[in-house]
C-alpha cells in the first residue's frame, strides 16, 4: 500500500521542535511551567522508551545480516578481507576525527555550569564515579572479558551490554558465513521476516517522532528555564559536525587516494560530483548505489568486477559519515549533561561506534536508534537526543556524502588498473 504525505518525516520533525520551543518558552514565560512538566515531557519520555525498547533486535539482525551478506568474500578472498580492512580503517578514523573535534571546540560547554548541575541531579548522573570506583577495582583484561556474555538471553535484555549483543551477532554472522547459503537458508529467511518487521516497527515509531521531539523540546526548555545558550551550544555543535565531515571529503579522502593510487585529483573529484549530489539530494548510500556503480564504471574506469562486489559491501558496512556524527553527537550531550568521560567509556564509545557501522541500517531514524545503543552502554541520557533530532536531517543528507564518497574511495584504491588505465581520472 502507497503511503501519502503532506509533508515529509524530516519536516514534521523540524516543525516538532519549532513547537516544542515555543510550547516551552511560553509557559515558562507564564509561569505554568509545571504543565510542561507534567502533562507534555510524559510524550517523550514515551519516544525514548520507543528508541529503548527497539534497540537491541534492531543492532543483532542488522549485524548478522551485514555479516551474513558477505557470502562472497569466500569467492573473492583476497579482495574481500582487503576491503573489508580498509572500510574499518577509514570508520576507525573518522571516528577518532569526531572525537578529536568535539572534544576540541567542546559545544556543550556553552550550557552554565548552574544549568549542568541540575540537569546532573534530575538524571541522577554519577556515571563518572562509578567509572573510577570499577577502574580502580579492575583488572586489565576485565574490559575485553566483559564482551563475552555467559548468556545470551541476558544479554539482550540489557541496552547497556550492547558490546556483548554485538559479539553475539558477530558469531552468528560468521557461523553463517562459513556453514554456506545451502545450510542456513531456512535462518536466513526468519532473520530476513524479523528484519523487515523490525524495520516496520522503527518506522511506525518515527511516526510518532514529531509529538515526541516537541514534547521533549518544550521539556528541555522549561528545565533550561528558556536560557538560549542551549541554541548557541547547538548551532556550534552542528558547525563541528559539517567541518568534520567536509575534513573527511575534501582533504581525508583525496589524501589518501593521492598516497595509494597515480589519479588526477581534481578530475576525480569532478567525476564523483554527481554521485555526492545524489547521495545528498536522497540521504541514502543504498538509494544511490546503482548510480554509483554506473558512474565509478563510466568515469572512474573502475572494473565491473571490483565496482560490483566493492560497492554493494560498503553500502552496507562503510558508515564513515554516521560514525563520524555519532561520536560527535555522543560527546556533545555528554558535554551538555556536565559528563565528563572516563578513558575506558572513551574507549567503549569508538569501538561500538566502528562495530555498529558495519549494521546501521538504511532506513530514517536507523542511526538515532545505533546513537541510543551507544549512549545506552556508556550511561548518558539519551533524552538529550532531543536537542539534535530536529536539525539532523541535513546533518543526514552530508554525512550520506561521506558515506558513498568512502566507498569510490576505497573501490579506486583496490582497483589498481582501473586508476593508472582510466583516460578520465
Amino acid at each position: 500500500m502507497k503511503k501519502y504525505r503532506l509533508l515529509p518525516l524530516y519536516t514534521k520533525i523540524l516543525i516538532g521542535m519549532l513547537l516544542g520551543i515555543a510550547v516551552g518558552y511560553l509557559f515558562v514565560a507564564i509561569g505554568l511551567a509545571s504543565l510542561v512538566s507534567d502533562w507534555i515531557q510524559p510524550w517523550g519520555a514515551i519516544f525514548i522508551r520507543l528508541l529503548k525498547l527497539i534497540a537491541v533486535p534492531l543492532v543483532f539482525l542488522s549485524l548478522i545480516k551485514g555479516v551474513a551478506g558477505m557470502k562472497d568474500i569466500r569467492k573473492l578472498s583476497g579482495l574481500g578481507f582487503k576491503t573489508i580492512s580498509i572500510y574499518i580503517a577509514t570508520t576507525f578514523f573518522a571516528v577518532l576525527l569526531g572525537l578529536g573535534m568535539v572534544n576540541l571546540v567542546k559545544p556543550g560547554r556553552m550550557i552554565s555550569s548552574e544549568q549542568t548541575a541540575q540537569y546532573k541531579e534530575k538524571f541522577n548522573i554519577n556515571v563518572q564515579n562509578d567509572q573510577i570506583e570499577a577502574i580502580k577495582h579492575s583488572k586489565p583484561m576485565d574490559f575485553i572479558v566483559d564482551i563475552v556474555p555467559e548468556n545470551i538471553i541476558l544479554a539482550g535484555s540489557n541496552n547497556s551490554a550492547m558490546l556483548q549483543v554485538i559479539f553475539v551477532a558477530l558469531l552468528f554472522g560468521i557461523a553463517i558465513v562459513l556453514l554456506g547459503e545451502k545450510e542456513t537458508a531456512a535462518f536466513m529467511n526468519v532473520v530476513n521476516s524479523l528484519d523487515k518487521i523490525i524495520l516496520q516497527i522503527v518506522e511506525l515509531i518515527m511516526e510518532f517522532a514529531p509529538v515526541g521531539v516537541l514534547a521533549l523540546m518544550a521539556g528541555m526548555i522549561v528545565d533550561f528555564s528558556g536560557d538560549s545558550n542551549m541554541f548557541a551550544a547547538l548551532g556550534l555543535y552542528a558547525a563541528t559536525v559539517i567541518v568534520a565531515l567536509l575534513t573527511l571529503i575534501v582533504l581525508f579522502y583525496p589524501v589518501m587516494l593521492r598516497l595509494f593510487t597515480k589519479r588526477n585529483i581534481p578530475e576525480y573529484m569532478k567525476n564523483i560530483f554527481p554521485i555526492q549530489l545524489l547521495a545528498f539530494s536522497t540521504s541514502s548510500s543504498s538509494a544511490t548505489l546503482p548510480f554509483t556503480i554506473e558512474q565509478s564504471q563510466k568515469k572512474l574506469g573502475i572494473s565491473e568486477e571490483i565496482s560490483s562486489f566493492v560497492l554493494p559491501l560498503g553500502a552496507t558496512i562503510n558508515m564513515d559519515g554516521t560514525s563520524c556524527y555519532q561520536v560527535i553527537a555522543i560527546f556533545f550531550i555528554a558535554q551538555i549533561f556536565g559528563i565528563d568521560l572516563s578513558a575506558a567509556q572513551m574507549l567503549t564509545i569508538v569501538m561500538l561506534t566502528v562495530l555498529a557501522s558495519i549494521g546501521t541500517p538504511g532506513v530514517p531514524g536507523g542511526s538515532m536508534v545505533m546513537t541510543v545503543m551507544v549512549m545506552s552502554s556508556v550511561g548518558i541520557p539519551i533524552e538529550g537526543l532531543a536537542l539534535i533530532v530536529g536539525i539532523d536531517r541535513p546533518l543526514d543528507m552530508l554525512r550520506t556524502v561521506v558515506n558513498v564518497t568512502g566507498d569510490t574511495f576505497v573501490a579506486s584504491v583496490l582497483d589498481k588498473n582501473g586508476s593508472e588505465s582510466n583516460p578520465h581520472a
